[in-house]
């Protein structure tokens, strides 16, 4: 069995992958803070340390072929616009030495988890977005503390290519979403957000929506995600590539969606006041497709099905919420 890490195996995307590695038939070694807050890890080693530390690091990829590292400090819009110092330290620390200790240990490939939010901001002023193709990352403008650190280590993966013999791959992901990720406490993303308010919302009731609506996003289902990450790590691609759905879709619109899966008439309220982040954002495909011969297909209507369903349930369990009754 091929001997594999998962570097933030108790977050969303971490524990997923981590399932499907083990169904794969590789030997999975988890590291995070914090264990998968939904249910128990798939792995067959699950080591609960701050990867902010070299030594956690190294000890997390000693005798590892390769490393997925998906660790990091992040969270939705909210979270990422009023907490610059702190994700820039922490991420830093986290993937500066997690690479060096990947390089240290002798890992085969090691494969970065970079994001959309490097692409310049001055393209993305408008919510009609060109598609955003992997080469208009330079010259650079990213999001303030998360998408800078981001592109810093996409260099970084570079240099260590080239300088050391590291054989790395960098995947730029596009808001990804689904079951067992966090839906509530102020790090969860635009889709699950939308989810429990709409969940919790009674027939003909009203929502808040950030922002005036019209900002526009794709949107990943998390098994297009860990299936477009399995295939990277096989390639023999080493720049960075886009990985997201090319369905671009309005938050407004998005609202629609989840209310009809909730079989619900909502309102939204809009408070222009919130953090909305970039206007318009949507992944070119054109390189994924020409290098993977693949590209994630979930339509958001699709996908946000189960999404809802699970983040319904757990309110009606009475984790995270709690769900009006229909007279409210």
């Amino acid at each position: 069995m091929i001997p594999v890490l998962v570097t933030g195996a108790g977050g969303f995307i971490g524990h997923h992958l981590v399932k499907y590695l083990v169904g794969r038939g590789y030997w999975v070694r988890g590291a995070d803070l914090k264990l998968p807050e939904y249910e128990p890890t798939a792995a067959h080693e699950f080591l609960q340390c701050d990867l902010r530390l070299h030594d956690a690091c190294q000890r997390a990829s000693q005798g590892m072929e390769q490393v997925y590292h998906l660790a990091a400090d992040m969270g939705g819009i909210g979270f990422i616009s009023g907490s610059h110092a702190e994700i820039t330290l922490n991420n830093t620390l986290i993937s500066a030495h997690m690479a060096k200790a990947a390089a240290d240990n002798r890992v085969k490939r090691f494969l970065f988890s970079s994001s959309a939010c490097v692409y310049p901001m001055h393209l993305q002023t408008s919510p009609d977005v060109t598609p955003l193709s992997e080469d208009v990352a330079w010259p650079a403008q990213p999001e303030e503390g998360y998408g800078l650190e981001k592109i810093y280590m996409e260099k970084l993966c570079q240099y260590m290519t080239e300088d050391w013999g590291l054989s790395t791959r960098v995947v730029r992901f596009h808001n990804v979403y689904g079951p067992l990720g966090t839906y509530d406490g102020g790090r969860e993303k635009a889709p699950a957000a939308i989810c429990r308010k709409v969940a919790l919302c009674p027939e003909n009731g009203t929502i808040e929506v950030w922002g005036d609506g019209l900002q526009t996003r794709s949107f990943m289902y998390i098994d297009d995600c860990v299936e477009g990450l399995y295939r990277l790590m096989q390639s023999d691609y080493t720049a960075p590539l886009n990985l997201g759905t090319d369905e671009m879709i309005s938050i407004n619109d998005l609202v629609d969606v989840a209310a009809a899966v909730a079989g619900k008439r909502i309102a939204k309220r809009h408070d222009v006041s919130k953090p909305q982040g970039v206007r318009g954002r949507n992944s070119d495909n054109a390189l994924i497709r020409q290098v993977l011969g693949w590209e994630p297909a979930t339509l958001i209507r699709t996908g946000l099905e189960p999404t809802y369903r699970w983040i319904e349930a757990e309110l009606a369990a009475g984790r995270g919420g709690r769900l009006p009754d229909a007279a409210e």
